[in-house]
């Protein structure tokens, strides 16, 4: 699995941005870029919410939560996701079971 500090690396040169340049959009220093990078230093949530932000990603992303670099960063299925989390937790679960019937369904097909 590829590091914290790689994923920076990575997504910074993919958005062709020098360890200066993304260090002033994070009102940071770029020694604090490079220990990033190098995996010396590990950045507080606040400083990790605004990598993802400015590398547009997710901090799951960069943490290793998930390999998908855009993961939930579709508004429309982010509100469909929040709309089942407000439900009731019966409606929740009848809501769900649906969803991963039609997720078995459809990767069923693609065998």
């Amino acid at each position: 699995m590829i590091s914290f500090g790689k994923k920076i690396a990575q997504l910074r040169k993919g958005r062709n941005l020098s360890q200066t340049e993304l260090a002033k959009q994070l009102n940071s220093s770029i020694s604090v870029i490079s220990r990033y990078e190098r995996d010396e230093m590990t950045p507080s949530i606040d400083a990790a919410k605004k990598l993802a932000h400015v590398l547009q990603t997710t901090v799951g992303y960069l943490l290793g939560e998930t390999d998908e670099v855009n993961v939930l960063k579709d508004p429309a299925m982010l509100k469909r996701l929040n709309d089942i989390e407000a439900m009731e937790a019966q409606d929740r679960e009848h809501v769900l079971f649906t969803i991963d019937a039609m997720i078995k369904s459809v990767k069923l097909k693609a065998l």
